[in-house]
Protein backbone atom coordinates (compact mmCIF):
# COMPACT_ATOMS: atom_id res chain seq x y z
CA UNK A 1 0.00 0.00 0.00
CA UNK A 2 2.77 2.26 0.48
CA UNK A 3 3.51 2.14 -3.29
CA UNK A 4 0.20 3.16 -3.89
CA UNK A 5 0.59 6.13 -1.90
CA UNK A 6 3.76 7.10 -2.91
CA UNK A 7 2.86 7.11 -6.28
CA UNK A 8 -0.37 9.21 -6.07
CA UNK A 9 0.61 11.48 -3.56
CA UNK A 10 4.50 12.72 -4.29
CA UNK A 11 5.52 14.64 -6.58
CA UNK A 12 8.23 11.63 -7.81
CA UNK A 13 5.53 9.48 -8.41
CA UNK A 14 3.03 11.92 -10.37
CA UNK A 15 5.41 12.96 -13.11
CA UNK A 16 6.30 9.22 -13.16
CA UNK A 17 2.81 8.21 -13.64
CA UNK A 18 2.65 11.59 -15.80
CA UNK A 19 6.05 9.78 -18.02
CA UNK A 20 4.38 6.38 -17.93
CA UNK A 21 0.84 7.91 -19.21
CA UNK A 22 3.36 10.13 -22.18
CA UNK A 23 4.56 6.43 -23.24
CA UNK A 24 1.46 4.82 -23.58
CA UNK A 25 -0.12 7.60 -25.52
CA UNK A 26 2.57 8.01 -27.59
CA UNK A 27 2.90 4.27 -28.16
CA UNK A 28 -0.63 4.43 -29.48
CA UNK A 29 -0.21 7.18 -31.94
CA UNK A 30 3.00 5.14 -33.69
CA UNK A 31 0.63 2.47 -33.92
CA UNK A 32 -1.87 3.98 -35.17
CA UNK A 33 0.00 6.48 -37.67
CA UNK A 34 2.38 3.30 -39.07
CA UNK A 35 -0.65 1.25 -39.68
CA UNK A 36 -2.01 4.25 -41.65
CA UNK A 37 1.14 4.24 -43.47
CA UNK A 38 1.62 0.50 -44.64
CA UNK A 39 -2.34 0.39 -45.41
CA UNK A 40 -1.59 3.05 -48.38
CA UNK A 41 -0.44 1.95 -51.27
CA UNK A 42 3.56 2.22 -52.54
CA UNK A 43 3.56 5.74 -53.94
CA UNK A 44 0.80 6.97 -52.34
CA UNK A 45 3.43 7.90 -49.06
Amino acid sequence: MKLWQDLLSTDYGLLSLAVLLFILVMAGWYWRFFKRKMALPPGQE
